[in-house]
């Protein structure tokens, strides 16, 4: 009998911002395939005898390809098990998400997907920020930083330099030279402000104020590794940094 995969949110660090459902399901796998933003106590209301394996990418270092989480999936779900795959953050923003289900639909498996709290809203919730408002911002943008195969960013500096509001961007450190000049290049207020912030709910966490003239300074005066979530906006000003 086939099994059936379970694609689970895990949140942005704190096992604690999981949601019930996907506690719930976590506590019956019989397989755990699991990122690298996913903690250790998390990982540990999953049954004694579930099967756990690291699944998890790294900037560069990537324990698994996506094809051979792709066919883990379709194995043990052929095994008949109960496999949930769990993703840090929300897996439908920016975690592959369609590549897995394209996958278990293309092989007729079934499964469900359990969103979860993206970090986004947990830097705005730690943060005391709110992304939009009425007074500062009525648009909130999502982009990613992730340079495809180390070419340059495909993202349309000119709309995101001249369109206000608030822009997020995941998984932007690497590429925060690139970023930062193609912003300003394309008409950014060089004094705009800037929160970055590492390692949101998690123990290592930090949140540093700065301005896209001055971020890639900031990110080296302090030492900021990843992962960093950059959040580009006069909503930052609100911000509530020690």
């Amino acid at each position: 009998m086939m099994g059936k995969v379970y694609i689970v949110g895990a949140g942005p660090g704190d096992p604690r911002l999981i949601t019930v459902r996907g506690l719930e399901l976590l506590r019956e796998a019989q397989v755990v395939l699991y990122d690298h933003l996913v903690s250790e106590e998390l990982l540990g209301e999953a049954p004694d005898y579930a099967e756990k394996i690291y699944v998890g990418k790294m900037a560069g270092r990537h324990s698994m390809g996506q094809e051979d989480i792709n066919r883990l999936l379709l194995e043990k779900a052929g095994e008949g098990k109960m496999v949930v795959r769990l993703k840090g953050g929300d897996p439908f923003i920016f975690g592959r998400l369609g590549e897995e289900m394209e996958c278990l639909e293309g092989a007729g498996v079934h499964y469900e997907v359990v969103p979860g709290v993206t970090a986004a809203s947990a830097v705005a919730s730690v943060a005391r920020l709110s992304l939009t408002h009425r007074n500062y911002s009525s648009l909130l943008t999502m982009v990613t930083g992730h340079r495809k195969r180390n070419s340059a960013l495909d993202l349309p500096f000119s709309s995101l330099a001249g369109m206000g509001g608030t822009l997020v961007v995941y998984m932007g450190l690497a590429a925060l030279e690139e970023l930062q000049e193609r912003l300003l290049e394309a008409g950014m207020d060089p004094s705009t402000p800037v929160l970055m912030a590492r390692g949101v709910t998690w123990s290592q966490e930090r949140l540093l104020r700065t301005t896209l003239g001055d971020m890639v300074r900031s990110r080296d005066e302090n030492h900021l590794a990843s992962p960093v979530l950059l959040v580009i906006g006069h909503v930052v000003a609100m911000a509530k940094v020690e």
